[in-house]
């Protein structure tokens, strides 16, 4: 059959679904957002890592299965809501045109225990060698709903999440498919762990929700988290045929490398404010149209240093007037997850017009002079927003997302906080 190549039509986003430290659903998490709660606390039952010694915003999972990754169940219960919510009529789906973006994960490392001879699990739990491969979970779950188009799995730090979305994005302007499920989760490992704990870029509080701090003078890094993020993303068409309901359009998206070092950032900046610069020329938008930047802001000292002035060069004399956050205060940096969960939370602040705190600012760092929403959201109406990822290894991303603000077929103006 020939089809029409779709390149240029809109891409929009007509589901969510999330879990993490301070929600088991999408509304539950923003509300938390929203109220400036936080999931950090000392975590328990990671392996080898004594309970009391890592300060990490964990998710408890009911009835977990003996042996299993807990990214998987993360995962799953994440996509459930996301297709949930976009109100999938799957007797009418065309499973062919149905795409599947999630990130890697850890995979399961228990040969190394055999090996060892180290006790892990159960004799009756999963085996290793059935999650073992860094797919695990995106393969899980498109098995799961059957989905048959273009299945997509990346593996980059904390861009991961980021670079799914933008994959299965230009999957749909290819014309692979029209529809797509994409995001990703995240559990904490205990290399993972151990490894940053070594790099001493995990943050140590005597009270652990003050622990992550970004954007303050006294920041000492960050916390693990735990969680995930899905989004239904499909072509407009396809969106307005089935009746769906829409939260956003996407505008335009850029990758670019920090070809500099493997953890470290280049402080001078230039590949960020390019970044910037090309993902605003890209959707033909001006600075001071974004509202609102979700910044990915760990708490480090070189990422929020290099973020602010990255914002800053490449936005103007708009920055002075931008709102720009991090919710990893509240959440922990969720690695692999990051960027699926924060692009999520930034859809919802624009469908509500409320930009969400960074908690714990309470000393500014006079380097990072942006209005960073310390400890308390606002209420301000959003047309545009970006989201940045900026990862180890280099990686770097930057989303351009536009609210939907047709009443018929999105939110309208109902769901704003704006008086």
């Amino acid at each position: 059959m020939l089809r029409i190549h779709h390149c240029d039509e809109p891409i929009v986003i007509t589901g969510i679904g999330m879990i993490t430290s301070v929600g088991r659903t999408r509304e539950e998490v923003w509300t938390a957002i929203c109220r400036g709660q936080s999931g950090a606390r000392l975590a328990t039952g990671v392996p080898y890592i004594p309970d009391g010694l890592l300060v990490a915003a964990q998710v408890d999972l009911d009835d977990p299965v003996p042996g299993q990754l807990k990214v998987i169940p993360l995962a799953e219960h994440a996509a459930a809501e996301a297709l949930a919510d976009a109100n999938i009529a799957w007797n009418e789906v065309d499973y062919d045109r149905f795409g599947c973006a999630i990130s890697g994960h850890m995979g399961d490392t228990g040969h190394l225990n055999v090996r060892l001879e180290i006790p892990d699990r159960p004799d009756d739990g999963v085996r290793w060698w059935r999650q073992w491969m860094p797919n695990t979970a995106c393969s899980r779950v498109a098995n799961r709903y059957g989905l048959h188009g273009p299945r997509l799995c990346h593996s980059t730090a904390c861009a991961s999440g980021m670079i799914d979305i933008l994959g299965a994005i230009r999957a749909i302007q290819d014309d692979q498919c029209d529809i797509a499920l994409a995001g990703s989760a995240e559990a904490i490992h205990p290399l993972f762990a151990a490894g940053f704990h070594n790099m001493k870029v995990l943050a140590y509080d005597e009270d652990p929700q003050r622990a992550c701090r970004p954007f303050d003078a006294t920041r000492s890094g960050f916390i693990m988290g735990e969680g995930g993020a899905m989004l239904v993303i499909e072509r407009l068409s396809h969106a307005l045929d089935r009746g769906a309901r829409i939260y956003a359009e996407f505008v335009s998206g850029k990758l670019l490398a920090d070809a500099h070092h493997v953890t470290g950032i280049d402080m001078t900046s230039e590949p960020l404010v390019r970044l910037i610069t090309d993902t605003l020329q890209a959707g033909n938008v001006a600075p001071d149209e974004i509202g609102y930047i979700n910044a990915h802001g760990t708490g480090t000292l070189q990422n929020d240093v290099a973020e602010t002035r990255a914002i800053r060069r490449s936005m103007g004399r708009a920055a002075d007037n931008l709102c720009v956050s991090s919710t990893k205060s509240a959440l922990g940096h969720l690695v692999n997850a990051a960027g699926s969960v924060e692009l999520a939370i930034t859809v919802l602040a624009m469908r509500d017009g409320f930009v969400p705190p960074t908690l714990n600012l309470t000393q500014p760092d006079p380097e990072c002079d942006l209005d960073c929403v310390p400890q308390i959201g606002r209420a301000v109406k959003l047309d545009f927003a970006m989201k940045l990822s900026v990862a180890f290894g280099g990686h770097l991303g930057a989303i351009i997302l536009r609210r939907w603000n047709d009443s018929q077929t999105g939110f309208g103006d109902a769901g704003l906080r704006v008086a």
